[in-house]
């Protein structure tokens, strides 16, 4: 094990100018890759990006929401995300009457913050390498009831990097008083939805803005109205300098999840079986939704969230399934594996062994990946577990959230077409899911009968109805018996399955030993990342140029009344036409515009939505949001040339503030003149 990790220094310490802009680093082991990052012009030492001993970048950065990022920017816990991981928060917070999806919010006082009920942000305290000790026989579970015993509101995971062959402890610090401070309007922060979703040039406000409250020893604390703003150890100066191509940048956040070391079957199963299926049940979902949510504004702010979280994915996957057809990973991936067969002829049972364990379980995974995309998809099941819980309070706060936001007709609509959908597709044990379907003539027939016969529908009808006799519930169960049979499969990706697994952490260690010119980093697995590149443009397509950086010129020309996505607010057409950009407004290539979102080179997946982007200084100068849609198979295969990081330019988040919302007075907190 020692000379496994003495290799993973030699290999980090070799490989800086072959991959310059590949890679998330554990920022406690970004000393290996400071050279090379001052080398590309960072100033800053490895100390003011991550200590233990002091204050550094680490300490401003945080775990949004449990899947997000975001970043600390005044002395008083302000912190800014992204809107589309903010949504749920503000989704939460809206109704008809305070529809502030639609019209934004903008508190004018810290009085005027809202609390936002099951909100929660954690600060990584420390990480810590823990490989020897669980190899000396202590178990996962006294190392983390340790760790947590260390601080109030703590809280810890374990993580397994290369596959298993090292272990991390990662201690947080979890704060549970998040209030909303600001979200611009969706046409700003969602400006383009779904169209523009994983698109460049792209001209979306996507940021939001919240801020951290703590007891009056600035310890984390439930909500209550006495609590005080948090004094963070450290939060990022914000940079009005700008960016222009070649500008060092660095990404500070949780990326979710990679698959750079996958074999050749994983790549087939992505992109021929998992990800065409996922995309086809998705459309089918998004145009019932879409197309209540035209008829009823209620319905509209009713799934607002759930519509945004099953299209990003669906999205992403269809450019996945393309960047890996354009890059030919497939092929490349059964080259690579031909070669180390060939130069290690001992260990290509490796490779054999992978083969047998994906053909064993991959079955076992497509049902667990269509139970998710069908089965649990439909909503009005929840209920009858909902029902069941024993503290009466909870019960009912929890059953009057549900049917807020849940509307039986669009609910039965996607029940009709996700059970067909299952009946078709699956393979999995539901004797007796398939027996309801066999009583009633089949899936369609019985989804129509299950809704017919219902009394859930309603809030009202729940409250008068015996839950335990209502066909729901015998529906309910019947999914559960799939569950059952499926959580075999429940992973993270298929190839984290144990029983595939267990072939990778000697075959990584093997490729690592075997290919010492690659740069091998740890799984993107929501821990704490460093991903550095620069501010440049790409060939999109033959004699196809795009430019680094969008303007508001751009946000004009798709501005469209008719089009909810891109009906604009009028007071940022007004800022245009009067050019009254205040301090915001810069010269580019001839005119006088304001900075929208800008691109780079930096290594990014989902989790690093909200990071912060910082300059060669540390100062924050973007909040990181998305990829080109020709990047989205950088999960897999991050090809230096096409593979961009989408920024919004933190001068367009100022100048929403400013000019859209009219609140100066959280931008002079974050130590920035509106001079």
């Amino acid at each position: 094990m020692k000379r496994f990790f003495i290799l993973v220094a030699l290999l980090l310490a070799t490989t800086f100018s072959a991959f310059a802009d590949k890679g998330m680093w554990l920022p406690s082991l970004i000393a290996s890759r400071i050279d090379d990052m001052k080398a590309k012009g960072f100033k800053l030492d490895a100390e003011d990006i991550y200590s233990i001993n002091q204050a550094s970048l680490k300490d401003a950065v945080v775990l949004f929401d449990g899947g997000c990022t975001g970043e600390i920017v005044s002395n008083e816990g302000l912190l800014i995300t992204n809107h589309h991981c903010g949504y749920d928060a503000i989704q939460a917070l809206s109704s008809v009457e305070h529809d502030y999806l639609t019209n934004g919010f903008w508190a004018m006082s810290k009085e005027e913050e809202l609390p936002c009920p099951g909100l929660k942000v954690h600060i990584l305290v420390r990480m810590e390498e823990v490989t020897d000790r669980i190899a000396k026989g202590e178990k996962v579970e006294k190392i983390i009831a340790k760790a947590k015993k260390e601080g109030k509101g703590y809280v810890a995971k374990v993580e397994q990097l290369y596959y298993g062959n090292q272990a991390y402890l990662f201690v947080y610090r979890e704060f549970s008083d998040v209030r909303l401070v600001a979200a611009p309007p969706t046409t700003i922060g969602k400006f383009g939805a779904d169209n523009d979703n994983w698109i460049w040039p792209r001209h979306t406000g996507d940021f939001s803005i919240f801020r951290i409250y703590v007891n009056g020893k600035n310890e984390p604390a439930a909500y209550n109205a006495n609590n005080k703003p948090y004094t963070p150890a450290r939060h990022f100066k914000v940079s009005t300098e700008g960016v222009k191509e070649g500008d060092f940048t660095m990404i500070y956040g949780f990326p979710g999840n990679t698959q750079e070391y996958i074999t050749s079957d994983a790549v087939k199963y992505i992109a021929e079986k998992s990800d065409p299926t996922k995309i086809e049940l998705r459309t089918q979902r998004l145009d019932i939704i879409g197309a209540a949510q035209k008829l009823s504004p209620k319905t509209r702010i009713k799934y607002a969230a759930k519509q945004a979280s099953i299209a990003n994915a669906w999205k992403k996957w269809q450019g996945e399934v393309k960047g890996i057809n354009r890059l030919g990973t497939y092929s490349k991936k059964l080259d690579y594996e031909a070669r180390f067969r060939q130069d290690n002829p001992e260990k290509a049972y490796l490779l054999d062994s992978l083969e047998a364990a994906y053909a064993k379980n991959m079955e076992g995974y497509f049902n667990y990946e269509l139970f998710n995309e069908t089965l649990r998809g439909i909503e009005l099941q929840q209920v009858v577990f909902l029902a069941a819980e024993k503290d009466a309070a909870k019960r009912d706060a929890d059953i009057e959230r549900f049917y807020k936001d849940f509307d039986v007709n669009v609910d039965r609509e996607l029940a009709v077409a996700m059970l067909k959908a299952y009946e078709e597709l699956a393979t999995a044990d539901a004797v007796s899911l398939r027996r309801l379907f066999a009583q009633h003539g089949g899936a369609e027939r019985y989804a129509n009968w299950l809704y017919n016969n219902t009394k859930l529908g309603t809030l009202e009808g729940f409250k008068a109805t015996n839950i335990a006799a209502d066909p729901m519930t015998e529906f309910a169960h019947a999914v559960v018996e799939v569950q059952m049979y499926v959580k075999q499969f429940a992973y993270r990706n298929l190839s984290n399955i144990p029983d595939i697994q267990r072939w990778y952490q000697p075959y990584v260690k093997a490729l690592m030993e075997w290919d010492t010119e690659r740069a091998f980093f740890p799984d993107a697995n929501l821990t704490l990342r460093v991903a550095y590149g620069k501010v440049a443009g790409y060939e999109y397509a033959d004699a196809v140029w795009h430019n680094p950086q969008s303007t508001i010129e751009g946000i004009i020309a798709k501005d469209n009344p008719e089009i909810y996505d891109y009906n604009v607010p009028q007071a940022l057409r007004d800022a245009y036409a009067k050019k009254d950009y205040g301090r915001w407004g810069i010269e580019l290539n001839g005119k006088y515009t304001v900075p929208v979102c800008f691109i780079a080179t930096n290594h990014t997946t989902g989790g690093n939505s909200g990071s912060p982007v910082i300059n060669a200084n540390g100062e924050l100068i973007g909040v990181n949001f998305d990829r080109t849609w020709l990047s989205t198979m950088s999960d897999i295969e991050f090809d230096e040339t096409l593979c961009r990081n989408i920024i919004c330019d933190i001068r367009y988040v100022l100048f929403v503030v400013d000019k859209v919302g009219g609140a100066g007075w959280i931008i002079e907190e974050m130590g920035v003149s509106l001079e």
